[in-house]
């Protein structure tokens, strides 16, 4: 289980290799993407910016805690910090287990909890020249696996 922050693009294909295991039949994956518009402005780009010392241990805590809660063999995050563009990959989530269930379930969890816990912050650009500071309060606020489609 391991948190880790990057500056540079994420390597998917290693941080899938290293949660390859003899004992694990399922594997999930997610990406969080930039996107061009949020909250009714369009986006340009964003930076994230991390409190790096105590985003490690909250994001090692969020991944002992989803391996005491579900059966999972392994689990990895890795959050890009600095200036990302649209398209860019954001944050990765990936989990190996015995079966698919519990590697959704760790998942989810893992992403959800990262988004709500860890302190990263995003600064987006918007194309009229403005920019500010943003969280998303609804997801922090929501509890656990709410609908976050907005």
């Amino acid at each position: 289980m391991r948190f880790s922050f990057a500056s540079t693009p994420i390597d998917t294909a290693a941080a899938r290799r290293a949660l390859l295991d003899a004992g694990a039949g399922g594997y999930v994956s997610f990406e969080g993407w930039v996107r061009n518009f949020n909250e009714g402005r369009s986006v340009l780009r964003l930076e994230y910016e991390a409190f790096e010392s105590l985003a490690l241990k909250e994001g090692e805590r969020i991944l002992a805690a989803a391996a005491a809660r579900f059966p999972i063999k392994h689990a990895l995050c890795i959050h890009r910090v600095g200036a990302l563009d649209i398209c860019d990959m954001a944050v990765w989530v990936g989990v190996s287990s015995e079966h698919r269930g519990e590697a959704f379930d760790a998942c989810r969890f893992i992403i959800d909890e990262v988004k709500h816990r860890v302190p990263i912050w995003k600064k987006e650009h918007y194309d009229n020249g403005d920019s500010g500071w943003v969280n998303c309060e609804r997801c922090s606020a929501a509890p656990l696996h709410h609908d976050h489609s907005h």
